[in-house]
């Protein structure tokens, strides 16, 4: 028979894993689709030697050939082939010379796990002794070897005592061998007999023996690996909170899905939790592009296909998903298995692919890393994990890794203009990671001025582009619409209005928001508005500077000042605008001419300056029009799309010829306004109305009949003493009767009302109580600061059952209404104290006018209009 040495020789990716899963034993070697047996033959040690790779082995099995080659060896190194753990089988008749080579000596230090299969004859080969010494003193010297000792028909008594056929063995030796060496070889037989390990006899199945082996490699090896990454800095508060969520010692089948934008660290989460629980179960198995995998064709066939070889530790072939999610049931749940699906999307279907949870082991657990929460929505039992940005300290360290060679914090020159790069970072681990890359090794000059660059425009390498626009380019043309418009204009700015614009362009924003906030590109907080993370909104504002880097005119949205101011005077914008903001000068007028070309102009707003002249038969898709500057607003201004109108400080009259033609109009805001408001009514669509400061008002305009206000906002109306019928728009005489009044409703979709600075205003005229069901039916909002002479509210409207909030601020009507457990006179508190909310706060003048002025602070942040 030709004498032949077998390993495994696999390439070993040990950073960046590739697509094919891995299972709980391997868990970085992703590529390992096959295993190739690779035979050696030579006349020489050190010739065969050589020709060992190094560097690529888990396990160095030992054994003396004449023994157990063809047996129980053979066995063993079959079981750990076919489980895909790589392992060195050491054949001692291929050895010349007096002493192990070198690259053997390697071998055995970079295996994790040493097997010596000490059999009755091992001891009479001085290969065998000599690499035994090997194994302890790895042992000894090195964190995270073990030794695994077989006694093949030999009792351990006769190794740790060198009694039986391996005292003959050392009588031989000591014959040929320098007693120093004698003694080595005893003491280390000695150790490596009081190990744990199997006792194989005549009586035993060595399957049952190889089974057992196979078991505990797989543990040593799971509890020996760490995922060396170079994202794992401040991971463990994530780990921690993953591992409660997983309930590891619970017996209940539990899903934890973690959620994130791309870049934000998900896949190194899940990869240390891996890591750290591997070992406690039977097989693990980690599939990585999940979304990619189902993309392709009979992608589902194929992520069943390596799920099974992956956890059966054999190639395996189903031929459609019917058949995987069969051989699932019967043959992959009933182990105890940790199975990760790294970036699943839409496609992932746990049902289709998986099968039943309830089939499962009750101890087994899933973890599902993905960007679109709708993954996990018909999921049962599953837990939801959002990692957090990184703390500062941390993301210093991480950039520090990059930029300086592996230190954890920059040198004392460099700390400065490094806290600037983090800075530009936002927490993103990805950004933080490609700019220390960027800099490392690179003179002071280079890193000043890729700084002034970034703080130019913001950062958007290749690679962080290329990871951050995985989710964009997934997007349908409309969600593209809505998320390159809050990036560049509306961050911060909270969804009502963008809502009324995007829908007047059939662009769908309910479904478009989301989608954006299921793939982690937006969060939607109800106080602070829209937020994306500063790298996303840099990624959407390079998406937009991309359509054309030569001409600002061909892009579709234009929110730099300077490139806005460039734009309308040179006259170079194009009908690809559709989106422009621009802050002017005081004394600076822009006329037709500038801007007649943008025809496809869906939203503009302008600052200081002003525009002049008549704009008829220009901008004819104009929906959102923000006027703030203090002059006369265009003549025959086309206002037929217009759905948000905001006007503030412009000289506006009743009137001009945009009020007939705003049916349309949805969203109202006037500061100042000096009509009289005679057209409003005629407005039928308005849905949110703010009107500040108008000081000609002597009695307010019908507004009850206005069938879609759900927001109405007054403040400063100093000319307003008394408040009747007029406002409601219906009949109030207490002459009528129920069955005679008109069936109109007065604020039928009401919800909010603010009435603030009317301080002249003494009465509120009550409605009669046939009307109580018509008038504001929806109301849940009050609100009435500094309204210093008004006593009494009607009872009907704080006696409503709807009013959820009442806010009075500054006026007789704390005294009325206050509660008297806090110091009021409270005569009309038992009117309003089943309302959830009051609050009865003391304002003066100049508190209240700042607390009405407060949304012009906030206008550039968003859009300028009331939060």
């Amino acid at each position: 028979m030709t004498n032949q040495t077998h390993f495994i020789n696999v390439p070993l990716p040990l950073l960046q894993p590739s697509s094919h899963s891995f299972n709980c034993c391997l868990a970085q070697f992703h590529s390992l689709e096959h295993f190739a047996t690779t035979d050696y033959l030579s006349s020489s040690s050190s010739d065969f030697m050589s020709a060992l790779p190094i560097g690529e082995y888990e396990v160095f099995l030992s054994f003396r050939g004449p023994d157990v080659r063809t047996t129980f060896a053979d066995h063993l190194y079959s079981c750990l082939a076919r489980s895909r753990i790589r392992t060195f089988r050491d054949e001692e008749e291929l050895r010349k010379g007096e002493t192990i080579a070198p690259s053997l000596i390697q071998a055995i230090r970079e295996s994790k796990i040493h097997i010596p299969i000490l059999s009755q004859s091992y001891a009479s080969s001085r290969w065998c002794l000599q690499e035994l010494v090997q194994m302890v003193k790895c042992l000894k010297r090195e964190k995270g070897h073990v030794i695994l000792p077989i006694f093949y028909f030999i009792d351990p008594r006769d190794v740790r005592h060198q009694e039986g056929p391996f005292k003959e063995a050392f009588e031989l030796h000591s014959q040929k061998f320098d007693p120093e060496t004698i003694r080595e070889w005893k003491d280390v037989l000695q150790e490596v007999g009081q190990m744990k390990g199997w006792h194989v006899t005549e009586l035993d199945g060595q399957g049952a023996i190889v089974d057992q082996v196979l078991h505990q490699v797989e543990l040593h090896l799971r509890s020996n690996y760490t995922l060396v990454t170079d994202e794992l800095v401040g991971i463990d508060s994530h780990v921690e909170e993953v591992m409660k969520l997983l309930d590891v010692d619970f017996i209940s089948r539990k899903i934890v899905g973690i959620h994130g934008m791309s870049g934000i660290g998900k896949t190194t989460i899940a990869k240390a939790v891996y890591n750290k629980v591997c070992s406690r179960f039977d097989r693990c198995c980690f599939l990585e592009n999940v979304g990619d995998i189902l993309s392709k064709y009979n992608g589902a066939v194929e992520l069943q296909n390596k799920m099974i070889s992956s956890i059966l530790r054999q190639e395996h072939k189903v031929g459609n998903t019917s058949e995987g999610v069969s051989v699932i049931k019967d043959r992959v749940c009933r182990l105890k298995t940790l199975i990760i699906l790294d970036d699943a999307d839409e496609r992932f279907e746990f049902d289709q692919i998986l099968g039943k949870l309830c089939d499962f082991s009750s101890k087994s657990r899933f973890i599902i890393t993905t960007r679109n929460t709708r993954v996990l929505k018909f999921l049962q039992e599953y837990k939801f994990y959002e990692p957090r940005e990184m703390s500062y300290d941390n993301a210093l360290k991480l950039f520090s890794k990059f930029a300086f060679g592996g230190v954890n914090h920059p040198p004392e020159d460099q700390v400065d203009i490094s806290k600037q790069f983090v800075k530009l970072a936002a927490g993103l681990p990805l950004a933080l990671k490609v700019f220390g890359s960027l800099l490392f090794r690179e003179h002071k000059r280079f890193w000043e001025e890729k700084l002034a660059e970034m703080k130019a425009i913001p950062p958007t390498s290749e690679q962080v582009q290329k990871r951050l626009k995985i989710s964009y380019d997934e997007l349908t043309r409309n969600e593209k619409q809505i998320f390159l418009d809050i990036a560049c204009f509306f961050l911060g700015e909270k969804k009502r209005l963008p809502f009324y614009m995007w829908s007047s362009c059939n662009i769908y924003p309910e479904s478009g928001i989301s989608t954006l906030v299921h793939r982690s590109l937006l969060k939607v907080d109800e106080k602070k508005g829209f937020w994306m993370h500063d790298r996303i909104r840099d990624l959407g504002r390079a998406i937009v500077r991309e359509e054309d880097i030569d001409r600002r005119g061909n892009r579709s949205r234009i929110w730099s000042q300077e490139d806005a101011v460039d734009i309308i005077h040179s006259r170079e914008g194009t009908d690809r605008v559709e989106m422009l903001r621009v802050e002017m000068a005081e004394d600076a007028t822009f006329t037709r001419k500038e801007l007649k070309k943008l025809s496809r102009l869906r939203y503009l707003a302008v600052r200081n300056g002003g525009l002049s002249g008549d704009f008829g038969e220009i901008l004819p898709n104009v929906r959102w029009l923000q006027l703030h500057y203090d002059g006369p607003i265009p003549t025959n201004f086309n206002t037929k799309e217009v759905v948000i109108l905001d006007l503030e400080n412009c000289h506006v009259e009743d009137n001009w010829t945009g009020w007939k033609a705003a049916h349309k109009l949805k969203v109202l805001n006037l500061k100042p306004y000096q009509g009289t408001l005679s057209w409003i009514s005629l407005l039928t669509n308005l849905a949110e109305v703010k009107l500040v400061d108008c000081n000609n008002c002597v009695t307010l305009p019908p507004l009850g009949n206005l069938p879609s206000l759900e927001r109405l906002e007054l403040v400063g109306f100093p000319s307003v003493r008394k408040v009747g019928p007029e406002f409601l728009g219906i009949a109030t005489s207490s002459s009528s009767s129920s069955s005679s009044s008109s069936t109109t409703f007065a604020f039928p979709k009401l919800t909010h009302l603010t009435m603030d600075r009317f301080r002249e205003w003494n009465e509120w005229e009550e409605w009669d109580s046939n009307h109580d069901h018509r008038v504001m039916p929806c109301i849940a909002a009050l609100s009435f600061d500094y309204c210093k002479r008004l006593a009494k509210l009607p009872d009907q409207l704080v006696q409503k059952k709807t009013v959820l909030s009442l806010q009075i601020c500054g006026g007789a009507l704390n005294f009325a209404y206050g509660n008297p457990d806090d110091g009021w006179s409270g005569e009309e508190w038992e009117k309003v104290k089943h309302i959830p909310s009051t609050d009865m706060g003391t304002c003066d003048m100049y508190e209240s006018t700042m607390h009405y002025d407060s949304w012009e602070g906030q206008a550039y942040n968003g859009t300028g209009f009331w939060q």
